[in-house]
């Protein structure tokens, strides 16, 4: 198995994993000096493409946008989504996932469960494919937004589920939006490391949208805790340049190019 799943598994009982998404390469960069896992998330339809879900993102976008992480990349265990419908069966799946994989390089896919899927897991870990489960609230097979397990007769289901996708083989699981006492238990039963989403900070770690954390998305839900508002960083910065054009302050002479080399791009 991969150097970094098995240093993502060790990490169960020793200390809170780190997980944020990206979707570029400057973004992956910052993030690979202080994360655990970097995924590139079938958010990016919400927060690049301001669609209303996930359902329509390609399997050839986000491939793309995963070439540009992964060139950030160089510590972080790199994770790729697998878009809605690009998994519907195992011949597909495997097709699509291997393409995933020999195209960015990444470390393993993410499958979100509809609780019939648990053989398509198997037959990618299976096939050499590492897995990244994912329960709780499923974007791709959801519409209503909702806290999962908050009843007994719900957190036995999400417990039952979870040990099923362990069972086929995924080396992590992604808890969305469960309640604190389903994430407790279901983190305790499990062997692999769970990873919470607004699921209480009794999971083995934490992830969260970039984009929501900086303040960028305009999504944010109680769970989100907002640690930068670059919303207002980047309005000013265009006031500020708006207002440096119109009074002829910008290009100043220091800007303007007299046969001088560019700067080397980063």
């Amino acid at each position: 198995m991969n150097k970094k799943i098995n240093k993502i598994l060790r990490k169960k009982y020793k200390s809170k994993i780190v997980s944020l998404t990206a979707y570029s390469k400057k973004i992956a960069q910052i993030l690979d000096k202080h994360c655990d896992i970097i995924l590139v998330g079938d958010s990016m339809a919400n927060v690049l493409y301001g669609n209303d879900n996930t359902h329509n993102l390609t399997l050839e976008t986000i491939i793309s946008h995963s070439l540009s992480v992964k060139k950030g990349i160089k510590n972080s265990l790199f994770v790729v989504d697998m878009p809605k419908g690009t998994y519907e069966n195992i011949q597909v799946a495997k097709k699509n996932a291997k393409l995933i994989v020999k195209k960015t390089g990444c470390d393993a896919v993410k499958i979100e469960s509809n609780k019939k899927n648990y053989n398509i897991i198997k037959g990618l870990v299976t096939s050499n494919i590492p897995v990244m489960g994912h329960i709780g609230y499923t974007p791709q097979f959801k519409k209503k937004f909702q806290v999962e397990g908050d009843t007994k007769k719900k957190i036995e289901k999400l417990i039952k589920e979870a040990l099923l996708i362990q069972k086929a083989g995924a080396f992590s699981i992604v808890l969305e939006c469960i309640a604190p006492a389903a994430s407790q238990l279901i983190t305790k039963i499990l062997k692999i490391p769970t990873i919470g989403i607004g699921s209480s900070n009794n999971c083995d770690g934490q992830i969260l949208v970039t984009d929501d954390m900086l303040g960028l998305s305009g999504f944010y839900p109680k769970f989100v805790k907002k640690y930068a508002s670059l919303d207002r960083v980047i309005e000013k910065a265009v006031k500020k340049y708006t207002r440096d054009v119109k009074l002829k302050k910008f290009p100043a002479k220091k800007n303007f190019l007299n046969g001088t080399k560019l700067r080397k791009k980063n």
